[in-house]
């Protein structure tokens, strides 16, 4: 008998494969039935697994972007059970999230972001009464006409940093880490950080090291397929995700209350500086609110000013870690860049915002480097509110994934020839004009999802390139034998994509004089 029942059970189990392709096949086959357009073209899936298999698991967009020469601009993919569509070109990034962003202004499901603590960050929010609320907080302190007061505190901000860079150039992450987060914190909390190691600074780094690095669908769909692996003890193999979470729920809900308690307090004590900063702003409109609405608006207001203060501490540090990498690279770019300044500015000064249209080689050394190395690369997910139909192609209702492959778009060898040089001549005209080609006009995100601090963060991005130009030189670093040290760039890959520290020296220009240093370390 037993012998019997073992054959049975083989059989059963042999058969499970076959079952999984029929039952595939026939789902497909019933979609498209019933919508008579056919989903959008993509890589034949596997029983189960999907497409995840045949995906580069640390820099996925170079695999979608492979596909784009197989299967266009609009591929659709399975990972695991998920659906994934991928949108490889800014035109149809535009036609789809842009025109048509009533639909896709939604977010998928992210298994990963409750567990790990990001249920703070309105990025992640679905389309709804509490998305637009927080992005109205937001929006009132970054809009166009708002960002504009920030300038002499990103001027003074930046200049601080070239003193931090000059004493201390060996961490020159950690400065533009405090650069970056200096100005957020500044507009949403009126926290002045210190020059260097503030507590409230390493909070906002510890919250971010865990999440950006697993705050990809990716992971989440893996994660929402085994959600056993929150559950496992911690002597299991495969805890250390259990533990992650819990660590980075830890550091993210610190962060938010360690950072809103320190308003409140400064507003109690009336030592808020005019109570100009969001958060004491809106504090005060808490007051008018009836009780049933207070809880909401605070929650928002908690959430909104976080998000600020983590976004522009992960993009901005990031991106001027692409740019340093870019200068070491290329020199060449460094030094008509510095030649542009020293014609426009001259060397007993430093440039502000007044002279930024008379420098469109520095305006072209910015375009590149948000073209050059995305950070990041395939931006945030959309989702689909509704069905749709796009090119002949059937686009279903959630919850799938809605990639924006800005790294594809970057690197397009049709739109920028040599694409992985950094070459900032691509974005200058003939007439030595700027051209009207501007990767901000994809890298920052599309539709109602767009990024609401982009003025702000270019404007830091200006000052801080600007004024390192026109201060220092950055150029190898040498060995004890005094020959420079040759390295190939590693990049930290997740949510975000930036090169790892590597060795540079950074040194002060030659041309700079002692007094021009002593007029920045006293305005520090």
């Amino acid at each position: 008998m037993a012998p019997l029942v073992n054959a049975r059970l083989i059989v059963v189990l042999a058969g499970l494969p076959i079952s999984f392709i029929l039952i595939a096949a026939l789902r497909r086959f019933i979609e498209n039935r019933q919508n008579r357009h056919s989903l959008p073209p993509g890589p034949v899936p596997l029983p189960l697994l999907g497409n995840i298999s045949s995906i580069d698991a640390k820099e996925p967009w170079l695999t979608y972007t492979k596909w784009r020469a197989a299967y266009g601009d609009l591929v659709f993919l399975r990972l695991l059970g998920q659906e994934v569509v991928v949108i490889n070109s800014q035109h149809v990034a535009q036609a789809l999230l842009d025109k048509r962003s009533r639909i896709y202004s939604d977010r998928p499901y992210l298994a990963t972001r409750d567990p790990f603590g990001w249920t703070f960050s309105f990025a992640f929010t679905g389309y709804g009464d509490a998305w637009r609320l927080s992005r109205r907080l937001f929006h009132q302190t970054f809009r166009p006409d708002s960002a504009l007061k920030f300038r002499p505190m990103q001027i003074r901000r930046a200049r601080e940093m070239i003193v931090n860079l000059i004493d201390d150039p060996q961490h020159y992450h950690s400065h533009f880490a405090t650069f970056s987060s200096s100005v957020t914190l500044l507009a949403v909390y009126d926290y002045e950080p210190s020059a260097r190691d503030d507590s409230m600074v390493r909070l906002v780094e510890n919250s971010q090291e865990l999440g950006i690095a697993v705050m990809t669908p990716e992971k989440a769909i893996i994660l929402q397929t085994f959600p056993f692996l929150l559950k496992l003890p911690d002597w299991c193999w495969g805890s250390s995700i259990k533990r992650d979470a819990q660590a980075s729920t830890i550091c993210n809900n610190e962060m938010v209350d360690t950072l809103f308690r320190y308003a409140q307090q400064h507003i109690a004590d009336n030592l808020l500086r005019g109570q100009s900063s969001m958060v004491a702003e809106n504090l005060q409109r808490l007051e008018k609110q009836d009780e049933a609405s207070k809880s909401m608006f605070e929650t928002a207001l908690k959430g909104a000013s976080a998000t600020a203060v983590a976004a522009s501490y992960e993009t901005t540090t990031s991106t001027l870690m692409v740019f340093t990498l870019a200068m070491l690279l290329y020199p060449d770019v460094q030094k008509r860049a510095q030649a542009e300044i020293d014609l426009v500015i001259g060397s007993d000064r430093l440039p502000t915002f007044e002279e930024r249209a008379l420098l469109p080689y520095i305006d072209a050394v910015l375009r590149e480097t948000l073209r050059w190395y995305p950070v990041l690369p395939l931006g945030l997910p959309h989702a689909s509110s509704s069905e749709d139909i796009y090119d002949g192609y059937f686009i279903p209702k959630g919850p799938q994934f809605f990639w924006h492959n800005t790294s594809g778009i970057s690197r397009d060898e049709n739109r920028y020839p040599n694409a992985s040089s950094f070459i900032p001549e691509r974005f200058i005209d003939v007439n030595g004009t700027l051209t009207s080609d501007d990767p901000a006009q994809f890298v920052f995100g599309l539709g109602r999802r767009i990024c609401p601090g982009r003025y702000t963060a270019d404007a830091s991005l200006w000052s801080a390139i600007v004024t390192i130009l026109a201060t220092l030189d950055i150029s190898s670093a040498k060995d004890d034998q005094g020959k420079d040290i040759n390295f190939t760039p590693k990049f930290m890959t997740g949510l975000s994509h930036h090169p790892m520290i590597f060795p540079c020296s950074i040194s002060t220009r030659s041309h700079i004089h002692s007094g021009l240093v002593d007029v920045l370390r006293a305005g520090v």
